[in-house]
């Protein structure tokens, strides 16, 4: 299992004994990043109350709901579970590659990207999951587009006491969206797209030089 950071525990008990007060004063301030893991398994129980809080709510609303909201709904649960699959992402592989390993050689639950994790294929992971989570906002400002030119724009006020609403049951004659707004949403998706694009391909070029070393030396060998 390949990591990002120089872990002592690979070295040799003689050589580990070498570090100097220094060395492992740096090295083990790396630890410090813990607390931050801890509290991104605290919001992903946040996250897990905030997916039954609206599973709750589908279920109430079977009978009530229109297709738009239900879909709305839906959709809203998917955002929730790709947010939660990002965080353990971040939390499993940031852990894995920047602080220590996790031993999961072997384990039957290893997920199968843990065995080739680094920077780089995280931070590919991570673009692709926050495309995939953009591409979910806009699939439901498209479907409530739909709204756009036979509604009025809401005021300030509405869109805020909407937002604040404990459950869906606010219902406003007006469209919190504009096509402005749409429109740069849907630049901002592109923009995350092309960055996607550009940190894959970063990679690939770095990556190539050492792949290519890699065969010469087998090829020598």
């Amino acid at each position: 299992m390949q990591s990002g950071y120089p872990s002592s525990e690979r070295l040799p008990p003689e050589q580990q004994a070498r570090l100097g007060a220094l060395p492992f004063l740096i090295f083990s301030s790396r630890w410090l990043q813990l607390p931050l893991y801890l509290g991104l398994i605290v919001a992903q129980g946040v996250y897990v109350v905030l997916f039954l809080k609206e599973l709750w709510h589908l279920i109430t609303g079977a009978t009530s709901l229109g297709e738009q909201e239900m879909m709305l709904i839906v959709l809203g649960l998917i955002d929730v579970v790709m947010i939660s699959n990002l965080l353990m992402m971040v939390i499993v592989g940031g852990y894995e590659t920047f602080v220590s390993r996790l031993r999961l050689e072997g384990h039957p639950d290893q997920p199968e990207w843990l065995s080739h994790v680094n920077a780089s294929v995280l931070k590919v992971k991570l673009a692709m999951a926050i495309i995939g989570i953009s591409s979910i906002h806009l699939l439901k400002t498209f479907i409530a587009a739909g709204t756009l030119g036979g509604l009025p724009k809401c005021s300030t006020e509405v869109v805020q006491a909407v937002a604040q609403a404990s459950d869906h049951a606010t219902k406003v004659a007006c469209s919190a969206l504009t096509a402005e707004g749409v429109m740069w949403q849907t630049i901002i998706h592109m923009v995350f797209i092309l960055s996607a694009i550009g940190i894959a391909w970063t990679d690939r070029i770095m990556v190539s030089p050492e792949r290519a070393a890699t065969r010469a030396g087998e090829a020598h060998h």
